[in-house]
């Protein structure tokens, strides 16, 4: 330490404490005396924040020991949690007070340097003692640190400011708070006196020189783009103990309550065999649900839950009981991603996929967050398409990748809001203004125009019907001076920030009047008087709901419901969809051409071995893979997209696109698909897209070739389609309330109390509706593409609908290559969906590219099965031949007298004389058919058509349209229309395609050549008329017979009718037996009956592993049990197997009450028999009553026997 020119009373402090520097620390403490800007980049728990520390704190001690350490604020720490920012504080007391005692012992000085913290949960009295006494260091938020720089006495205490540390600079980088802090940043450099020292803290960054940048800002940054900055980068590198966790049961695209349960009893098994276990959940309902169970397994005072929807105080003390020890688990949201101090943490699960490799490894590394400590990690994938995501995140972790994080590129929304706070401080001249923003890395490529028309908004308002609104600063453009209103600094100070305002309503206790947490809107709202409800690991009951509160009183631990929150789920990132798509390839590699039947056994040994899977891990990927190859005779990826096609039970067709890009590109493919079908059909479809799909529902009506859809988006106008397609979206509407109330347009406070979400919901519609009234238009009055004002916050939320909950340029890219050809297109029509498919058709509702609530979802007509086997992939789409033959002959035209005949006639037009002895039933060689022409010939209702050698027979009535297709044809007898069918003007084209539309509608599939050989018309001419009938939804093309090469057309009706019976045949498959057959088996395989009993102690042997863990009354064993199974039982075979070793005997179920007195064994006893080889195996399944304790003596033989001793 004393190398590193530290003062001798900081250097023998951290000796004592520490010993040793560790490498941030010893690489980064020289840097920082240097007074360069800094940026150290290493993992969790390395001691970066002491790294940034220890030199300021230095220097403020060398100060004071020359007798030159005034009262005023010297370093800013900046942490983007308000509860991290307390933890610092209280950090930095230790330091503070040993080196202050050392300093003491060597010279009597007595030294006062104060660290103090302002944020959001700081009183008004203690915000005064800092104004009036500023510290040294003071310990802030980025929107408290804004707050400062907007006041007058916050901009006097931050003037001498000469050191800012930026921690976690990761947790904001990318996001609107980032934004925001670099112009904060950049104010403050701005006012401060001396240069400013930036210093940056992170443990997870790619790539780090970006994040350098965003430090320093693009004054300190170079023209080959080096940014002024000393990078320490240690490495996100760390060893870690990762491991999946697995339920007993096999994943599903939806997990049953049952296999729930196996979760939560894992769960609890592992927060038993460790002191503290942080359970990182990715909902707030989710936390709550997982702590209700898990309370009910380990008591209500071993968990709690975390998340950002309770309040400060309950979740302060959750933290304090899990660092005191009380608590055994904590279920938290990202709530506690953070380095929050909570204590020495045993070990982290994660339930379900944290979509990206970052989160990850922050969440895992609250682990044994000290120097020196192995991170340990469960992760628990909570359906098959998360195994695999789940996988290729361990394998990601295991090679070192990272993400990449992407800086928001010049928000207007936040440059408007900081743009009042400035001139509201102070007077400013724009031109300097725009070159302090521009220094912002985050607005560097702001052009001078676009900063003008934020002026401008600014400066003149909206005009609305109740006036001008939202003017807030005065822009004097002859002398190019801007100004704060009245009133400007009061909104600046209470609607500033960019973290957006929610809907929520506060939970508010009675009569004590305490702040419990937030609930949902649409949760409050639908809520009566006398439900129950969970929030915080507690029952709360409603006594009322009022304008934004909910009013609740104890419910004294009665069963609560669940509450919900609604939010857009995160997109997976980039990487992390790159890693899916490289696994689901690389395991299509493994498969060798003509092996599909060992492809499982195959793929489970790679799996195993090159991610180091547990063994059952790998088997559900191979099953699953393996059933998908079967499917799809490919595994999509990246480079190979898979659309599949296929009926639901409503007769309409699911359209499923396999594309695992992620949900930000396959959002925006999926909205301009539904807009080009919409455009093209003229219906809204009912749309989803997740990170491996996208599903499109299309009614009865859509017809066209599945394989064209991949071209009907184009790289260069599917961004003005797209712009359109989410004008109507969700996400349009949301943020641009966001934008709207983060530019200041709408107020979050008015006279001092917060405006209601629904009333600032109707003021962002009414501004949207002055400045971009076509958006809310009655679409009837509009003709064309609606055009885009240019107007600061419309480009604004149009460009974040783009780019952050979507991304155009990742879709633009993709759709160049397809069209370049560099990506492989595969369309599939299928009887059933793919094993792949399962999960998109069951997407919960985050997913919704509409408005259709869950329970109208035409998904949910979607019949799906467990995969079962199928031949092969070389008959994809076939259907079965038996349901074709069926449907064929039900659907054919049976005529029994004249009229009958006269109908099928006027159906299919002509009908060659096979076809009409095919429909008439009589037997003898066509006589009765015969004798119903004659019947309708003497009648003049039918005549014979000949077309050169070719003869039908047609009805009167169809002779104008025919004489149109065979303009040369011979009528025998001559006979004349009715004049109500010769006034009808047909077109050839026309009168082809209602001839087939007659025998389409009864025919099933047919390809161009069986119609040319019947109607004897030129191939062009037939594909012309079914391309018309398809273009109504009339009929569909594919390849439906075993065995076809051509192409087929099916009449729409009858082939959905053709699919129900093929699924009916597969679900005759697993139909169940009758009981007289059930209770027949049931018999012979617990060799209960006399066929079946065995003989002698080898017998008696195979019975026991049979009922091996079985637990029965103890007379019931010998007397009723193995007496009925065993020919001649001796109890002394029992006895032999037992004192061999081979089978033990013992109560493996808990006792209901664990206080009440033990007694003797009784006949009535629950006694199991097991093998004893897997005697660990029923201990670990058993559900033991942690309420039990044990004394000494007890608790060590209790642990010898467990341990099979």
């Amino acid at each position: 330490m004393q190398s590193l020119r530290f003062h001798p009373a900081v250097a023998r402090w951290f000796d004592q404490t520490f010993g040793s520097p560790t490498e941030p620390q010893a690489r980064g403490w020289p840097a920082i005396q240097s007074g360069r800007h800094v940026l150290i980049s290493a993992p969790t728990g390395s001691g970066k924040t002491l790294a940034a520390f220890l030199a300021s704190l230095d220097a403020l001690f060398r100060q004071g020991a020359e007798g030159n350490l005034p009262d005023e604020t010297q370093v800013v720490y900046v942490s983007p949690l308000k509860a991290l920012s307390n933890d610092i504080r209280k950090n930095l007391q230790e330091p503070l007070a040993g080196i202050r005692a050392l300093l003491g012992q060597t010279n009597g000085q007595e030294l006062d340097v104060r660290a103090e913290v302002r944020t959001g949960d700081t009183t008004a009295a203690q915000r005064r003692a800092l104004i009036k006494k500023p510290p040294h260091i003071l310990v802030t938020t980025p929107e408290s640190l804004y707050l400062l720089l907007t006041s007058d006495s916050g901009r006097r205490m931050l003037s001498t400011v000469r050191t800012l540390i930026l921690d976690e600079i990761h947790a904001i980088v990318d996001d609107r708070r980032g934004s925001h802090l670099a112009l904060s940043v950049e104010r403050l450099a701005a006012l401060t006196k001396s240069p400013l020292q930036r210093i940056g803290l992170s443990a997870t960054q790619k790539p780090i020189e970006e994040v350098a940048r965003f430090l320093v800002g693009a004054h300190g940054v170079d023209e080959a783009s080096n940014p002024d900055c000393e990078i320490i980068d240690i490495g996100h590198r760390r060893e870690l103990d990762l491991a999946i966790e697995l339920p007993g049961s096999p994943l599903e695209a939806v997990m049953s309550n049952e296999v729930w349960e196996e979760i939560y009893r894992r769960l609890a098994e592992l927060i038993q065999e460790h002191r503290t276990t942080l359970i990182f959940v990715n909902t707030r309902r989710m936390a709550e649900r997982v702590t209700h169970h898990l309370s009910e397994l380990l008591g209500a005072d071993a968990v709690t839950s975390h998340h950002g929807s309770l309040s400060a105080k309950l979740r302060l003390d959750a933290e304090d009981r899990l660092k005191r020890g009380e608590l055994k688990a904590l279920v938290a949201t990202a709530s506690l991603e953070l380095g929050i101090d909570i204590g020495s943490i045993n070990l982290v699960c994660q339930l379900g996929t944290t979509r990206s490799i970052a989160t990850l490894l922050q969440r895992v590394g609250r682990a044994e967050h000290q120097r020196g400590g192995l991170p340990k990690g469960r992760i628990f994938p909570l359906s098959r398409d998360e195994l695999i995501e789940c996988a290729a995140l361990l394998r990601c972790v295991g090679r070192g990748e990272l993400d990449r994080l992407s800086i928001p590129e010049k928000p207007l929304d936040v440059l408007a809001q900081q743009i009042v706070a400035a001139a509201s401080a102070e007077d400013w001249d724009e031109n300097k203004f725009f070159e302090l923003v521009c220094s912002a890395w985050s607005y560097r490529n702001l052009t001078h125009e676009e900063f003008d028309n934020v002026v401008n908004m600014l400066a003149e308002g909206f005009s609305t019907k109740r006036g001008r609104r939202a003017a807030l600063i005065h822009h004097d453009a002859v002398n190019h001076r801007l100004r704060g209103r009245r009133g400007a600094r009061l909104v600046a100070l209470t609607s500033g920030g960019a973290i957006p305002d929610n809907a929520d309503y506060r939970v508010v206790l009675e009569p004590s009047e305490t702040f419990v947490g937030t609930v949902n809107e649409d949760f409050a709202v639908e809520s009566l008087a006398g439900d129950i409800f969970q929030l915080g690991n507690a029952s709360w009951r409603i006594l009322r709901v009022n304008s934004g509160v909910v009013r609740v009183e104890d419910a004294k631990g009665q069963p609560p419901g669940i509450p919900f929150w609604l939010g857009e789920a995160p997109a997976r990132t980039a990487e992390l969809s790159n890693a899916v798509s490289d696994l689901r390839a690389e395991i299509e590699k493994q498969l060798s051409v003509g092996e599909a039947d060992s492809f499982t056994y195959k793929i489970s040994e790679w799996l195993a071995k090159e991610l180091q899977l547990p063994q059952s891990a790998a088997e559900q990927i191979a099953d699953y893979f393996a059933d998908t190859y079967r499917s799809l005779g490919v595994i999509p990826s990246q480079e190979t997209l898979v659309m599949e096609r296929f009926f639901d039970e409503s007769g309409g067709m699911q359209l499923v696109l396999h594309a695992p890009f992620g949900s930000r590109i396959n959002r925006a493919w999926g909205l301009a698909l539904r807009k080009r079908f919409c455009r093209s059909f003229n219906f809204e479809l009912q749309a989803a897209a997740t990170d491996d799909a996208i599903v499109i529902s299309l009614g009865t009506q859509h017809s066209f070739p599945l394989e064209e859809v991949f071209h009907y988006l184009n790289s260069k106008t599917v961004r003005d389609l797209l712009v359109q397609a989410l004008l109507d979206a969700p996400m349009f509407t949301i943020r641009w309330r966001w934008n709207a109330t983060r530019s200041l347009a709408v107020p979050r406070f008015r006279g001092g109390a917060k405006i209601a979400a629904p009333l600032q919901r109707m003021e962002s519609e009414n501004l949207l509706a002055a400045v971009f009234p076509d958006q809310l238009a009655c679409l009837e009055h509009i003709v064309g593409d609606r055009e885009i004002p240019d107007h600061p916050l419309v480009k604004q939320t149009i460009d974040d609908c783009l780019t952050e909950a979507m991304d155009i340029d990742g879709l633009e890219e993709v759709l160049r290559r397809i069209e370049s050809g560099e990506i492989c297109c595969i369309a599939r029509d299928l009887p059933e969906p793919s094993p792949l498919a399962s999960e998109i058709l069951n997407a919960r509702p985050y997913a919704f590219l509409d408005n259709a609530p869950l329970e109208e979802r035409r998904t949910q007509a979607v019949y799906t099965r467990r995969a079962s086997e199928r031949n092969g992939s070389d008959g994809l789409g076939v259907l079965d031949t038996a349901a074709i033959d069926k449907v064929q002959k039900e659907a054919w035209p049976e005529a029994t007298n004249a009229d009958e005949l006269h109908d099928a006639l006027m159906l299919l037009g002509v009908m060659t004389p096979e076809e009409v002895r095919r429909t008439v039933h009589h037997e003898g060689n066509g006589a009765g058919a015969e004798q119903l022409q004659n019947e309708l010939i003497a009648d003049k209702r039918a005549a014979q058509l000949r077309v050169g050698d070719k003869k039908f027979w047609v009805c009167v009535e169809r002779l104008p349209m025919l004489k149109t297709i065979y303009p040369g044809a011979d009528v025998d007898p001559q006979l004349s229309a009715p004049g109500s069918v010769q006034k009808q003007n047909w077109e050839r084209s026309n009168a082809i395609r209602e001839m087939l539309r007659g025998r389409m509608e009864v025919s099933g599939p047919m390809t161009v050549a069986q119609l040319q050989t019947i109607l004897s018309l030129s191939p062009s001419e037939i594909e012309t008329g079914l391309l018309g009938l398809e273009s109504e939804g009339f009929v569909l093309r594919g390849k439906f017979q075993p065995g076809t090469t051509e192409q087929e057309w099916c009449d729409r009706r009858l082939l959905a009718r053709i699919h129900r019976l093929t699924i009916d045949r597969l679900r005759a498959e697993i139909q169940p037996v009758s009981i007289q057959d059930f209770y027949r088996f049931l018999f012979a395989w617990q060799r209960a009956d006399q066929e079946h009993r065995v003989e002698g102690p080898e017998g008696l042997q195979s019975v026991l592993e049979q009922l091996d863990g079985s637990e029965l009354p103890l007379a019931a064993w010998e007397s009723a049990v193995l007496a009925a199974r065993v020919t001649d039982y001796d109890p002394e075979w029992l006895d032999r197997l037992c004192f061999s070793g081979r089978v033990g005997w013992g109560r493996l179920s808990a006792t209901h009450n664990p206080n009440a007195r033990a007694s003797a064994p009784l006949r009535s006893s629950p006694i199991a028999l097991y093998q004893r080889e897997n005697l660990q195996e029923w201990v670990r399944l058993t559900q033991f009553n942690s309420a039990i304790e044990l004394s000494i003596g007890n608790q060590t033989l209790f642990e010898a026997l467990r341990s099979g001793g």
